[in-house]
This record gives C-alpha cells, sequence and structure tokens, in this order.
C-alpha cells in the first residue's frame, strides 16, 4: 500500500516540475525562492555564468553551495535544470566533478543540453559534469557507487520523496568519511495532518512533504551522521488564501543544514582552533553555521563535535586545531566557549533573521 502512495506522489510531482511548472514565476509559494544569506562575489560570478534557459527553470528554496570546493567530487540530489550544477562546476575546477541526479525527464534534458556550452564557457577541455536520470532514495540503480563524493548537496527536493530515512542512508552510503550532506529544505512547525500531505499543489510547492523539524535531528542520529548543524533559517509565505487556509496553524521555514560522516575514532575534547583564511571567497572569515564564526587569525574555542568535524573533513587543512589551554601563535583576538544555547531550532533562528531584516532592510535584499 504504501508503495504504491509512494508511486503516485512520485507521478504527481514529476507531472507539476515536469509540465504545471514551467519557470519559477509560475510557483504559489515562496518556499522555493526564499532568500538566504548574502552571496560571496566568485558565487554570483558563477551564477551569473549559468545559461538563461537553465537558470529560468530553476526552483530551489535557498543557496546550496557550501565553501572549500576546489577539487571536490560532488552530487547534486534532484538537480532539476542543472543551475546549481553548472556554477559548481566552476567552483570544484577541472579536477572535480559534478553529478546531478533528478527523476523528471524533462529537466535532466534541459541540463544535458547545456553541457558543451557550459564547458567552452569555462574553458574546460573535457566536461566535469555529469547528468543521471534516477531517484534521490535510488542511488545504487542509478550506478552511484560507496564512498565516491566528498558533498552531496539538495535545493529544496528531500521534502518530495515520501521515505525520507532511505534518502539519508543513501546519502551516508555515497559520502566519502569526512563528507558532508549540505541542503536546503522546507520544515514544518507542526506533524503535518493527512489532507494537507497529500495536497497535490502543496507537495509540489514542497510545503506537503515538509518534515517536522525535530525529526530531522532523530533520522540523523539513526543513519550515523553528527548531530544536524543549522546554517540559516527564513519563514515561507504562502500567496494563496485557500492554500493558507488549508494549513491552518502550521509554519514552515525553508533552513539550510550541514550533515557529517565522520569516521569513527575515540572521544574529541574542547579545542581552540585558529582559521587561517584560505577559502576561496572567505578570506576575512567563515561564517560555519549560525553557531560559528571563524575570523582569520583569531583564536576560537570549540566544543567536542566541532572540533571532531574541522579535524576529520576537507576543512582541516584550513585550521590550527590545538587543545584547550595550549598556547597558539595568533595576532587576532580570542573568542572564548560561552555557555550559551546552540541554536539547532530553525523557526528561532528565521524570528532573528526577521528582526535583523526589519532593521536593515538593504542588507536583506542582497541574499541569492
Amino acid at each position: 500500500m504504501a508503495t504504491t502512495r509512494d508511486a503516485e506522489i512520485r507521478k504527481d510531482v514529476q507531472t507539476y516540475y515536469g509540465q504545471v511548472l514551467k519557470k519559477s514565476a509560475d510557483l504559489q509559494t515562496n518556499a522555493c525562492v526564499t532568500a538566504a544569506r548574502p552571496v560571496p562575489k566568485h558565487i554570483r560570478e558563477a551564477l551569473q555564468n549559468v545559461n538563461e534557459e537553465v537558470s529560468l527553470r530553476y526552483y530551489g528554496c535557498g543557496l546550496v553551495i557550501p565553501e572549500c570546493l576546489e577539487n571536490c567530487w560532488i552530487l547534486d540530489l534532484g538537480s532539476g535544470s542543472g543551475r546549481d550544477c553548472y556554477a559548481l562546476s566552476q567552483l570544484v575546477g577541472e579536477k572535480g566533478h559534478v553529478t546531478g541526479i533528478d527523476m523528471t525527464e524533462g529537466q535532466v534534458e534541459v541540463a544535458n543540453k547545456y553541457i558543451e556550452y557550459h564547458m567552452e564557457k569555462y574553458g574546460f577541455q573535457a566536461p566535469n559534469v555529469t547528468f543521471i536520470h534516477g531517484y534521490i532514495e535510488k542511488l545504487g540503480e542509478a550506478g552511484i557507487k560507496n564512498e565516491s563524493y566528498d558533498i552531496v548537496i539538495s535545493n529544496c527536493v528531500i521534502n518530495l520523496v515520501p521515505d525520507k530515512q532511505q534518502v539519508l542512508q543513501e546519502v551516508y552510503r555515497v559520502l566519502k568519511h569526512g563528507g558532508e550532506l549540505y541542503f536546503s529544505d522546507v520544515y514544518a512547525s507542526l506533524e503535518l495532518p493527512e489532507e494537507v500531505r497529500t495536497h497535490k499543489v502543496l507537495r509540489g510547492e514542497c510545503l506537503g512533504g515538509a518534515l517536522y523539524w525535530k525529526d530531522l535531528a532523530i533520522l540523523a542520529q539513526k543513519i550515523g551522521f553528527c548531530p544536524p548543524r543549522l546554517v540559516t533559517a527564513n519563514f515561507i509565505t504562502v500567496q494563496n488564501k485557500e492554500l493558507e487556509n488549508m494549513i491552518g496553524d502550521c509554519r514552515f521555514v525553508s533552513a539550510t543544514f550541514r550533515l557529517f560522516k565522520l569516521p569513527k575514532t575515540g572521544p574529541t575534547k574542547r579545542c581552540q582552533v585558529i582559521y587561517n583564511g584560505g577559502i576561496t571567497g572567505h578570506e576575512k572569515e567563515l561564517i560555519f553555521d549560525a553557531n560559528f564564526t571563524f575570523k582569520k587569525d583569531e583564536t576560537v574555542e570549540v566544543d567536542e563535535e566541532t572540533a571532531a568535524i574541522l579535524k576529520n573533513s576537507r576543512f582541516a587543512q584550513d585550521f590550527l586545531i590545538r587543545p584547550i589551554g595550549e598556547k597558539l601563535p595568533t595576532c587576532g583576538g580570542y573568542t572564548a566557549l560561552e555557555a550559551k544555547d546552540i541554536i539547532k531550532d530553525p523557526f528561532k533562528l528565521a524570528e532573528g533573521s526577521d528582526s535583523a531584516k526589519s532593521r536593515s532592510p538593504r542588507e536583506a535584499a542582497s541574499g541569492c
């Protein structure tokens, strides 16, 4: 029964994205076009180089381009027309590779149509991007091997899949140790009622399949990921009275999280770290998530989990990491690990973001 229902949902989503939506202006909520934080110059330039048709068929809910990408192998779940893939293919360079997978054949056709156009524009000798028609919860069937990617990204797509645990398990399988899932998606403030979860337009608009936000941490722990790290969050508005009435008291946010797959090592202690400013586009500071910002040459105390991530991921080369108390060579300041609450709730972060936007409207307009 569940399999039949999942197949029906998948077909509805394919129809919505393959036939109903022709461009991002056709959307009835801002779930798929909400602004993220200000975009670094090198990423803005990469996005400007993407073909116009590819960009017009873009339906993401955030900007899923993380930091430290040179030479990485990246997998994009639900790559659609390929906008993020083409931007990323510039940033990883000719020695890196980007694979996009999408279940909507029409979107994959649009993406494939422009491979030669983009490679010529970037001056690459051989294509470093591939597009596959397949399902993100069945990466094995698409030929994607174990531990083959440094980073997996997803832009407002996991909510469209009924079996989210299966998606996350597949991501965990294909990630290398030290790799991460960096993804934007839609989250609900409550468990959604059946009539919302099965509504075709709400499903297509990324609201009907939204995960109750607290369930993400439960799924991550069950599969083996580190606890989710919240990066950004913004409230979603519905520009349709009928849909608004159906949703009732439930609120929605689009939020970006990082999930790291770390090797099984012994317990890590709290550490002090210094960022060396070596990441392209983030030379002065690295905003790692909503709780940690690392300024160049400044010593920062971090908790055990953050220390383990920095030590065992692609970020290790950009940090000097030492035990608390050891003297470090630094010309910057020192930030102690305060006894403050770590922000994990995307609704709490979105409320803070809204307050900041009301105080600084010009800065709020600088999202993606």
